[in-house]
């Protein structure tokens, strides 16, 4: 489960830290960064958590398909989800380490994918690191996942 108030507690860190090392002497930049969790600007946070925890619940696909209901809705209506759930159906021989490394790589994610968004708006030139670093946890996620699917078998061979 990844809680709304520990990801947003992460970003607030991180985008303070980003204004805080910044080589500009104007205070009014820096402090549009470091707001990423005010009023206002949380809201876009929300959207990209919501968009980065579909995004990994696809990813994890293998292990976390649910059947679509008969009738089906598309709601973007504004709402802040307090827990991100992803349930996973995994097989007996799955290990709980890889259970939770899959954890971290998603807050990690998550968390780097609205810093990205946030500073792709506020400061173009730190965004680049962010999403780059979110593109890398995207990939470690998929390869943790991957690397489950099923068993491998070797083939003998008479040499």
């Amino acid at each position: 489960m990844l809680k709304r108030k520990e990801l947003l507690y992460d970003c607030k860190n991180v985008a303070y830290v980003e204004s805080d090392v910044m080589r500009v002497d104007d205070e009014h930049a820096k402090h549009q960064i470091a707001d990423i969790g005010e009023e206002g600007n949380v809201d876009r946070v929300t959207r990209i958590f919501d968009l980065t925890f579909a995004q990994i619940v696809e990813a994890c696909y293998p292990y976390s398909k649910t059947p679509v209901e008969q009738e089906s809705y598309i709601d973007d209506r504004f709402q802040e989800t307090q827990a991100y759930v992803v349930a996973l159906l995994v097989p007996d021989d799955f290990s709980q380490t890889t259970v939770v490394l899959l954890e971290r790589l998603m807050h990690e994610l998550m968390v780097a994918r609205a810093l990205a968004d946030w500073l792709s708006i506020t400061n173009p030139e730190a965004s680049a690191k962010w999403a780059a670093k979110a593109e890398e946890l995207t990939q470690d996620i998929r390869s943790n996942l991957n690397g489950r699917c099923g068993r491998v078998r070797k083939t003998q061979t008479p040499f």
